[in-house]
């Protein structure tokens, strides 16, 4: 989504790196090893960022940083973009899937803009919970905190077969995503 609207890849993550970092100061052989860009691109697209009045630089210890400037005109604008960008629905399930053996994953509640649902994400396999509440709260950028079940794939086909009212309106409302169904 972010490369139709902006052209350079290099300028994406830099935009993203500072957005999601605004207290950060970073140098130019700093952002090239983090970002994994050619030099002459990061410094291109510095200037250019700094031009726009996006970024600051100052010199400490004879080293030029660059710190996104918070009173930009449209920081908070392009701060929710990039949060919204970054929480696709497909990079949650990819993010996810890496995490163990998914069979289920129901995306509902705030992720499908509704406030009544009883859970955000319903997974269901076997997936190491600790990883998951990292990335949730971590790589999430959400309005409330994330309201997740994780039920092993026995529970939730004894629940689909006793017609679980939990499982069944999570899965028969039309509005909530299922990105992996494999049950």
């Amino acid at each position: 989504m972010l490369k139709r609207l902006f052209t350079s890849n290099t300028r994406i993550k830099l935009l993203t790196l500072f957005v999601m970092n605004p207290d950060g100061e970073f140098f130019i052989r700093e952002l090239t090893r983090k970002l994994e860009e050619q030099i002459n691109s990061v410094r291109r697209e510095l200037d250019n960022l700094k031009r726009t009045g996006f970024l600051k630089s100052k010199t400490k210890n004879r080293k030029k940083y660059y710190v996104v400037n918070k009173e930009f005109i449209i920081f908070e604008e392009l701060k929710n973009i990039i949060i919204k960008a970054l929480s696709t629905r497909e990079d949650i399930s990819n993010e996810i899937k890496k995490m163990g053996d998914l069979k289920v994953l129901v995306l509902s509640g705030q992720f499908v803009d509704k406030d009544t649902s009883s859970v955000d994400m319903l997974i269901v396999g076997d997936l190491d919970k600790d990883k998951l509440a990292n990335y949730i709260n971590g790589n999430l950028r959400t309005a409330r905190p994330v309201k997740f079940t994780i039920m092993t794939e026995q529970d939730y086909s004894y629940r689909v077969s006793c017609n679980d009212r939990f499982i069944k309106d999570i899965i028969s409302d039309p509005d909530n995503q299922i990105l992996i169904k494999k049950i």
